[in-house]
């Protein structure tokens, strides 16, 4: 049975956070604070982002494992909220900017920002990626995956797994002293022109903001000089295409970002810690 095309479905209503939960700044009205610029985590943000991290990861595993042909996204959308909410943590995105669901859900051409709802369904062949923030203390940790659905065709299976490299090679290039730019740098060395890096969305400075002042471009940027140092926390999160990078937001819901020429996109992403001598991976993907 052949995919219809993707197109924005009803939404469940919000889901509930339990009142004794923190919310972040922007949970009441949507609009977060102006970001500041980036800066070293003290030791108990540290402690507590780690957990909010923890809690991300094992809310993307739970969303991980409902992904089979049939399962709709707000299904999935509803599993990695559940952990989130029973372990204490905020999901991140929930009226981020008036952003409605728990996590994003992008499925095949969908760059970014898939909204979960009652009508998409996943296919078998699909790929999905899923993406989840959890806010705990005060701190946020943020990580996404693609995952395929059921058997893939080959040329989704290389997407996958370049874009996984391309996170890792994006992680590697970090060091005290060091500048965003080189993150971009690494990434194109590694794709070298196999793949479309998208450059419209990027990955960014996180903590007690959502998303700090800092922004990660996944292409070379000479203007990309911010230095890295310890105690800075930040994502990585590259985003490979199989034909053209460019995206375009769907105007019917002002959120989900696709493809310009319908060509499937994998991400993946890690939120991560600048140390004294490198860099430390704060999240856990599920294993491939």
């Amino acid at each position: 049975m052949s995919r219809p095309p993707l197109t924005p479905g009803p939404l469940s209503p919000r889901r509930k956070v339990p009142r004794e939960i923190p919310r972040p700044p922007y949970a009441l009205l949507g609009e977060p604070p102006a970001p500041k610029a980036p800066r070293a985590r003290t030791a108990q943000e540290l402690a507590s982002m780690r957990e909010a991290c923890a809690i991300a990861s094992d809310a993307l595993a739970a969303a991980a494992a409902a992904v089979a042909p049939g399962v709709t996204t707000d299904e999935i959308d509803a599993a990695a909220h559940e952990v989130m909410v029973s372990r204490g943590a905020y999901p991140s995105t929930l009226n981020y900017r008036g952003y409605p669901k728990s996590t994003c859900i992008s499925i095949n051409e969908v760059i970014c920002h898939g909204i979960p709802d009652l009508q998409t369904t996943l296919y078998e062949g699909d790929i999905v990626t899923i993406d989840v923030t959890a806010y705990f203390e005060g701190m946020h940790g943020d990580l996404n995956q693609t995952f395929a659905v059921g058997e893939v065709d080959q040329a989704s299976k290389d997407l996958m797994e370049a874009t996984r490299r391309a996170l890792d090679v994006g992680i590697q290039a970090i060091r005290p002293g060091g500048q965003v730019r080189d993150i971009g740098k690494a990434i194109e060395k590694a794709v070298r022109n196999r793949f479309g890096i998208v450059h419209q969305f990027g990955g960014h400075g996180i903590g007690p903001d959502f998303h700090d002042g800092l922004h990660v471009q996944h292409v070379y940027d000479r203007r990309a000089t911010t230095r890295f140092f310890p105690g800075m926390t930040l994502t990585v999160e590259p985003m490979l295409t199989l034909g053209r990078p460019e995206a375009q937001v769907w105007e019917a819901d002002g959120w989900t970002a696709v493809t310009v020429d319908g060509s499937r996109c994998a991400q993946e992403e890690h939120t991560v810690l600048v140390t004294e001598d490198g860099v430390e991976v704060l999240t856990r993907h599920v294993p491939h």
